[in-house]
């Protein structure tokens, strides 16, 4: 309960369904335990300090007249539209400049007072006068329908703000979509990218394998000629070897033959073993062949001079034609 109110005996002041809570000197509502009290639907809180009512006010739904006139009011909760059970609303002598959106939510009021508050002019001239029953019913029904209208404008401006705002997200939402087209399309050409640099590459180790096969298969193609021709070598040198080597032998066997023939004739013909029996047989060799040379040289002489002559004729009978 608030200071104000502590000093009140709510109840004391309920009679039947009113409660009368003017000349108080309240500067607050005592909402909570008003909230009890759901029986007392009409209220009196006129000629007191109260500025402002808080929003928890428009929860004592149950009102149906209620006198705030003779007050402080500068301005009324946005939730005031909620007392959708008010029918009388007495504002007379406040400080109200305007009225909240909701007051067109307040279907069920038939009386209304708005004198003596500094309304802004276009309230002011739906409010009217209301200087008797007629008048008070006409305010509640002009002012009404200018809060519904403001109400219309309130939700016109909300819808065209709501639209924007749609028609904003929608741009965002497609310059999202835009940008994540974007980025996909980049995440597929960098995979297309990585693709075809994967495929060069095993495209490149797979012509280095193949060259490197190649290569081989080359080296020992080479290997194997070498080792044919090798083969080759190797039989005909074992071949050739053996003849030069024959050949080689039986010259150097004549070589031995001639020189011991050659010893012995120089034996036999130059030392003291002429005479002995041995010597005999290739002394008279040597003499037959020493004859047979000498004849065999008049032969060759005779020879020389026949062709010799043969040519000197042959040159005069060439000169004299």
């Amino acid at each position: 309960m608030s200071k104000s109110s502590k000093a009140l005996n709510l109840k004391d002041k309920l009679s039947g369904n009113e409660m009368d809570l003017s000349l108080c000197n309240l500067s607050e509502v005592p909402v909570k335990e008003l909230a009890q009290l759901p029986k007392a639907t009409v209220m009196d809180l006129s000629c007191n300090n109260i500025i402002c009512l808080s929003p928890e006010f428009c929860s004592l739904t149950h009102l149906v007249k209620l006198d705030l006139s003779k007050n402080q009011l500068t301005c009324l909760p946005d939730e005031f539209g909620n007392l959708v059970n008010l029918q009388h609303l007495d504002l007379f002598n406040n400080k109200l400049m305007t009225l909240p959106v909701s007051f067109s939510q307040l279907r069920s009021l038939k009386w209304l007072d708005l004198k003596d508050n500094p309304l802004e002019p276009t309230l002011a001239k739906a409010a009217g006068d209301c200087l008797d029953e007629k008048q008070c019913k006409l305010c509640a029904s002009k002012v009404l329908q200018h809060m519904r209208e403001i109400q219309e404008e309130v939700d016109h401006a909300r819808e065209k703000r709501l639209l924007r705002e749609k028609e904003l997200e929608k741009k965002k939402e497609a310059k999202q979509r835009e940008r994540e087209a974007r980025e996909r399309e980049a995440r597929k050409r960098e995979k297309a990218e990585e693709k075809e640099r994967r495929r060069q590459e095993y495209q490149a180790q797979m012509a280095a394998v193949a060259a490197k096969e190649q290569q081989k298969k080359k080296n020992e193609e080479k290997k194997k000629r070498n080792g044919q021709a090798a083969d080759k070598k190797a039989a005909v040198e074992p071949a050739s070897k053996p003849r030069r080597s024959l050949i080689g032998l039986m010259f150097k066997l004549l070589l031995l033959l001639m020189l011991g023939l050659a010893g012995a004739v120089a034996a036999c013909r130059l030392t003291d073993l002429q005479k002995e029996p041995a010597c005999v047989p290739i002394n008279v060799a040597v003499d037959d062949g020493l004859a047979w040379a000498k004849v065999q040289g008049g032969v060759v002489r005779q020879l020389a001079q026949n062709l010799s002559s043969a040519a000197k004729e042959l040159l005069e009978s060439t000169s004299k034609s």
